[in-house]
Order: structure tokens, then sequence, then C-alpha cells
């Protein structure tokens, strides 16, 4: 139960089917995740990009048995992030569900439980590269190490598996990136690489450009995953501001009755207090009376007013003798096989990536994160499906900006920051977009619904595909990609560009705060630019596809959170609010087209939400330190805006005029004006 005293936080609330398909099994024991990665197991580069809690792990025992088995290679090397991670790579008896070999590593190549240093580890791969076994386990760092001692060429013909795939980084300074850079390269190994939050436009891209297109991409959406669930229909996104310590506001979004990961700020982060250890018996003080320590599993013991006891694990105290206890506890399987093992984890650097607790119904987050591949992992602590649990939610505090603060533009960046994470979480969740031109001669697709009337060849129509979680949406004046390159990214990379484009912090300022934005300035420029950034190879005929692709996909994503929200009164059965949402948007036009998207501000809902949550005081101050700072046409946007009166001018046949009513055409004209005015300047020198 929710408790009534607490905050309502806004957030994006998508509801699913509760279909059990992506928990069904097939004769082999796959689930779909795995069967459709087994299906590209003949691939010598391929890359699985699928939520946590899919079945990443066991897809590769399959891919990696067929790969012993059946092509010829000698080996198979399992690198992960921590030691930890090591066990999802434990025996399974996967005959017994109806594959034709069993899992099996033998305990001493499974690197991440054997004690001591990497120095000996390495010395173990070494070894176990002249053994005849065929399976090892180890970790990246310990891989790394290994790679120079023995060279590139000593695993030819092996099988390289790297899980939890984003750490690595085409970034010289990366060195996994590098080796894995110099065994594509040499083109002489296989390899595996997998991953729930692959997102090239968080900071640093995973792959060279050129690298990338060697992999084979199996993508398995969080859409497909949550609605093939048979317990978990819902889950919320949301963000809290607060103002004083967070220690005090905690309980306004925290419900004691669900299962709950807090995760604490980072001590050098504005919303720390810098002591941690206060931090956490503050909040157990808020929560209730501490009774002690139960003596097995060093679990704080906690009541509440109402009687109940509260098992507490403190993941945040580093004292040897307590963490092991606590870390010990947390690893025996009772956590996942009994729901009232644990009550609430309250962690800081651990209880992210890979940390399985099924029970998980609340992810709550105290500052912003480091980048938007963490904010993924950790809600992933929550998306677990479990008996009796329909509801799951990410919750993230941030402190509001304060006037009186040295740091109020960090705080302000925090802010934009955590909109970013909100806006991509949003289409990270949403079904797939598959939008195509309008034409007379189009035909409805077979397995799509298209809605009450159905499919109507006189207008734009838009269908949904239940199975696949697929939209398929035509759009009038819609640019086609012409290449397989260009198809594949429409199809597969979207979600990468939105990444890049809500993480672009001039362009989060404008579209939130900026009262003169044309939004075209956005959708056209800003984004064309991303584009061009991201895929340089492709022409500009295809580079304009794919980025009126992209925003099709976030700006439908937007209308149709804000469609659904009006209709949150009205009767909504099964998991088809955002869905009736987008539909809506697309119906209340008779003919959707492309210059009518590009119309739209893409991050007008997220200030709808912004001034809803955050004080008129705050919200103002976030606007002055925005408005300070707002920059003039730089050369680059004015040649961006006079490529765009070009095709202005062989659409219409005229210029953009600087006195048109239209402001994206007097936006264009001030590009043309401004190139002339540089061009003049020269000449007078």
């Amino acid at each position: 139960m929710i408790n009534q005293n607490q905050e309502s936080v806004p957030s994006v609330s998508v509801t699913y089917a509760q279909n059990g398909n992506s928990t069904k099994a097939n004769e082999l024991g796959m689930r779909p995740m795995q069967e459709r990665a087994y299906e590209k197991r003949g691939e010598q580069y391929l890359l699985i990009k699928s939520p946590p809690a899919s079945g990443k792990s066991r897809a590769l025992m399959y891919i990696a048995l067929d790969k012993l088995h059946n092509q010829g290679l000698k080996q198979a090397i399992i690198v992960v992030p921590e030691r930890s991670i090591g066990a999802s790579f434990h025996d399974e008896p996967l005959t017994q569900y109806g594959f034709w070999a069993d899992w099996s590593v033998a305990p001493k190549w499974n690197l991440c439980d054997a004690p001591g240093s990497d120095g000996g580890k390495v010395k173990a791969v070494g070894t176990f590269l002249e053994s005849d076994d065929q399976v090892l386990v180890c970790t990246h760092a310990t891989f790394r190490f290994a790679v120079e001692q023995y060279g590139i060429a000593a695993f030819d013909d092996r099988l390289i598996a790297v899980d939890e795939f984003h750490h690595v980084s085409a970034n010289p300074d990366n060195k996994l990136g590098a080796r894995l850079g110099a065994f594509i390269e040499r083109d002489r190994v296989h390899v595996v690489a997998m991953t729930g939050s692959y997102f090239r436009g968080d900071a640093e891209p995973v792959l060279m450009p050129e690298d990338e297109a060697r992999f084979d991409i199996v993508t398995y959406t969080y859409y497909e995953q949550l609605n093939g669930y048979r317990y978990l229909k819902q889950l919320d996104i949301g963000y809290y501001f607060y103002s004083g310590a967070y220690s005090d506001e905690i309980l306004n979004v925290l419900d004691p009755g669900e299962k709950t990961i807090i995760h604490i700020p980072n001590v050098n982060s504005r919303e720390s207090t810098k002591d941690k250890i206060r931090e956490v018996e503050h909040i157990i003080d808020e929560l209730g009376e501490w009774q002690g320590t139960a003596p097995q599993s060093g679990f704080h013991l906690v009541k509440r007013p109402d009687g109940q006891v509260l098992k507490v694990a403190d993941l945040v105290d580093d004292d040897p003798g307590k963490r092991a206890r606590v870390t010990a506890a947390l690893k025996d399987p009772a956590l996942n096989d009994d729901r009232d093992y644990v009550d609430l984890i309250i962690a800081l650097g651990m209880a992210k990536e890979g940390f399985d607790w099924v029970w998980c119904e609340h992810a709550l987050t105290v500052g912003y994160r480091a980048s938007l591949t963490e904010i993924v992992q950790i809600i992933g602590r929550a998306t677990r499906d479990a008996e009796g649990k329909t509801r799951a939610r990410f919750t993230n505090l941030i402190a509001e900006p304060d006037a009186a603060e040295d740091a109020v533009t960090e705080a302000v960046n925090d802010t934009l920051k955590a909109i970013a994470a909100s806006l991509l979480m949003e289409q990270v969740l949403a079904p797939r977009f598959n939008f195509i031109p309008k034409h007379p001669e189009n035909e409805p697709a077979e397995g799509f619904d298209y809605g009450e009337g159905g499919y109507d060849s006189g207008k734009c129509n838009t269908g949904f595909n239940e199975e696949t979680g697929t939209f398929q949406i035509e759009i009038k004046g819609l640019s086609e990609p012409k290449s397989k390159e260009a198809e594949r990214i429409c199809k597969e990379d979207l979600n990468e560009l939105v990444t890049a484009f809500v993480q672009d912090k001039t362009t989060v300022e404008r579209g939130l705060f900026d009262e003169e934005l044309v939004p075209e300035e956005l959708t056209q420029v800003a984004m064309g630019k991303i584009v061009k950034e991201q895929y340089p190879e492709l022409d500009e005929e295809d580079q304009e596809a794919v980025r009126q692709h992209a925003i099709a996909a976030l700006n439908l994503t937007q209308q149709g959170k804000a469609a659904a929200a009006e209709q949150q009164d009205e009767e909504v059965s099964g998991n088809t609010a955002l869905i009736d949402g987008v539909r809506k948007i697309t119906m209340d036009v008779r003919e959707l087209d492309i210059d009518m998207i590009d119309r739209i501000n893409p991050f007008s809902e997220a200030y709808a939400i912004l001034a809803k949550t955050m004080s008129e005081e705050s919200l103002k101050q976030v606007e002055a330190v925005i408005s300070a700072k707002k920059v003039k046409l730089t050369h680059e946007e004015a040649r961006d805006l006079a490529k765009r009166a070009l095709r202005f001018k062989q659409e219409r046949g005229r210029v953009p005029s600087l006195s048109s009513l239209d402001a994206w055409e007097r936006r264009m004209a001030e590009g043309v004006a401004f190139l002339q005015r540089m061009k003049a300047e020269a000449a007078r020198g």
C-alpha cells in the first residue's frame, strides 16, 4: 500500500499486459530473448542489447556451447566487470530443460570465486589457455592483464564473451576497449558482447563506428521484457525535488511497506552531508525505533510505529566485519526465495549492476548519478518479476537549486541531467516505432490493430502489434532511409540519438526555458547536427531520414504520454495508456505530417512536470541562471539554417523572409542574413 501522507512524484507510468510471453520457454528451455540470440549463434561478432533479468547469462551459455561443440572454437572466456557477477556463470543443468548439453565450469577456472590477486589469476589464465578445458570466467581486470602478458595471438580461435559491455569504451584510456579493438583488427576470435544499458551517446562511444559495424545486433526491448511478465504490471519513473537535508524529506517518498533499495548520495555530491554513517543512522531513526541487529545477518531491526519490525541491510558502513556479514547474508538464496528476508537495503556504491533481489519494488536514488547507464542499471534492480509484485518504481531525489549556494550552476546542471534521464527512460520503456511514409497505395500490416474503425486508406493510420510491442505509424512527407545502414539505424539506434539529444545541455536549456525558441531549431538543426556527428558516413538524404525518424519517436512518445495523462481519470485497461495516448495524438489530426512533428518542442512536457514538482522560486532561479548565459547564433548554426533555407527555396520557389509570420521561416532567414553579414565583414577586412 502507498503511504497516504506521501508526496506524489510526477512520473512516467507505464502499464503492461502481463501476457507471460517473456518467461515462457521453448522446447530447448529458452525464453524468447535467449531464442532470438541463439538464432544468431553463427555470427563471429554479436552484440546482445537486452534489459536486466531477461536471461543474458543463460543466452550466452547456449551460444558458447554451440561455438565450442559445433563451430570449432577451442575455448570460451567469459569476462565480467566484478567478481560477484561471476556467480551468474556457475554450472547449469541445461539438459533438464531440453537443451542438448549442460553448462559446466571447473571450479578452478571460475577465477571470480578464487582467492588471491590479479597477478596469480593472470597466471591461471595462461595455464587455462594451454589446457584442454573449455570454459574460464574472470573479471575485466584479470582479462586485461592477461592480454597484456600473453598477447592478442594467444587467444586465437576462442570465444571472448564480455558481460556488462558498457564498461568498454573506445576512449584510448580505456584499456579493455583498446584490447577489444585489437582483437577485432586481428579477426581471429569470436566476440559476444552483452549489456542492458548500451548508449553510444553516454559520454564515450563504446566502440568505434567501424568496429561496431562488424557486430550483428540482437535487441530485446524493455517493453517486450516487461509486457511478457506474469506479475509485474506497472512501472513508474519520476523525480522529486526537495530543500534542506534529504534525510529529513525521505519519508515523503519512501513507503516502508515497499521493498526498497535506497542509494544515498556520493560523499562529493551536493546532496551529501559528508557523513554517510550519520545519514544512514538518520534514515533508520526516521523509519522507527532501532531494536538492535539480527545476530546472523547483521541486518538492523527497526520497529515502526504500527509495530512492524523492518529488517534493514546497511551496505554503507565499510567496517570490514559488519560489511562482510551483511554482504554474505545478501548472497543467501533466501534473499530471493523469501519475500520477508529483508525489507530495505541502504547502499552507496553497491547493489547496482548484477545485484538480484526479485522482491525489490522501489529503487530510491538520492542525487544525480554519474551517467544514464548507471541510472538504467539501478532501475533494473526493481524490474524483476515476482509473485505478488504488481508495481515497481524508480524515484530520483534531487536538491532544489538554492540562490544562496555557490554551487547553483551545478544544481541547475543536475536538474537538467535528471530531466534528460527521465526523457530517455520514457523512450526506452515505450514500444518500438516503425514509421512509414503515407502513400495512397498503403495497406494495413498483418498483426496490427488500427483501433476503432480499423484501417482507413484516406488518412494516416496508427497500428499497434501487441505481440511484438511495435507501433506502425504513417506520416505524410516522411523521408525513407535509402541505405542498409540508415535502415538499421532507424530500426535499432533511435534511442542512441535521443540519448545524445537529451544530454546536449544547450538543447535542453533552450527547450525548457527559451521563450523565443522556434522548435525547429531543436528538431531540425540540433538533432540534424547530432545525426551528422554520430553517422558521418551517411549521405545527406539518409541523415535527414534518420533525423526525422528520431524526432518522430521522441515527440510522439512525449505527446502520447501527455494525452495518456489527460485520460487518467477515464477507465483504461491493460497496457493501453501510452498506446491510446499515441493513437489519440495521431487521430486528432487528419494528416500526420513530418512538418507538424518538427513544430513540437520535445521538452514542453518535461517543463510541465518540472513546474509541478519544483517550487516557483527555484524554477525562477533555474531560468535566471540559464537566461544569463544565452548565446547568440553561431557560425555553424547559421550554416545549418542556410541549408534548411535552400531546401525551403527548392520546395516553395522563394527564399525565407525575415518578415514572415512563421517563426521558423524567420529563423532560417536570420541564418542566411547572419552568413551574409559575416561574408560582408570578411570582405571589408
